[in-house]
């Protein structure tokens, strides 16, 4: 589990693919500290297993699924990404709960100054702007942000200097492709919630609100 607090920008060695199998290398210093081989680090938000580490180098292997669904099939020799080690258990929980398994990705549309804050606007598929709701957290290439504004087709974030300083979302441009992870409460209530609804109305009904103490 992580928390979308990104730790360190790294920077892509090379990204290789040979049949069905696929690793990604990847420069680093602060995740690498205390790195162990089966260690978990999100790279742009995807959840990665580290397979080799030398110096300050990490591998990891990458499902062609993984590169598929994901952003990271579009990183070549030189791209920066966003780098966050697993949560510790004595750590503080300073964003939301992110899994770094990828809901799927989104478009830059328009990015915009207000003041000392940037927004920045995705455009993505309605099955992930389903769960995308104003003042909820959104996690953008690993990063935990907080929803502005959502419309039928887009959804908005503004971001402080900070955080344009400490990751990749600084540098991102209008077309560019990110990573998006819902807010897993949302998805949870929602299964949570489907064998309890009607099939006749498709709905929560009277009687099972009362039948459950409301």
């Amino acid at each position: 589990m992580f928390t979308g607090i990104i730790e360190e920008i790294g920077t892509v060695n090379s990204v290789k693919q040979s049949g069905s199998s696929s690793f990604i290398e990847i420069q680093a210093k602060k995740v690498l500290e205390d790195v162990h081989i089966g260690d978990s680090i999100a790279v742009n938000g995807v959840c990665l297993t580290v397979t080799h580490f030398d110096g300050g180098v990490f591998r990891a292997d990458v499902m062609n699924e993984t590169l598929s669904r994901s952003s990271l099939g579009k990183l070549t020799s030189g791209s920066p990404v966003n780098l966050e080690r697993a949560m510790a258990a004595n750590g503080r929980f300073g964003g939301h709960i992110v899994s770094g398994h990828i809901d799927g990705t989104g478009t830059v549309t328009d990015i915009k100054n207000d003041g000392i804050a940037v927004w920045y606007t995705v455009s993505a598929a309605p099955e992930l702007l389903h769960y995308i709701v104003e003042k909820g957290s959104i996690a953008i290439d690993g990063i935990s942000l907080t929803v502005a504004k959502v419309t039928e087709t887009s959804f908005s974030v503004s971001i402080i200097p900070h955080t344009a300083a400490q990751t990749i979302l600084g540098s991102r441009k209008v077309g560019d492709i990110v990573n998006l992870e819902n807010d897993i409460i949302g998805k949870y209530v929602e299964k949570l919630m489907k064998p309890a609804e009607s099939p006749k109305t498709g709905g929560i009904t009277m009687e099972f609100l009362m039948k459950n103490g409301y």
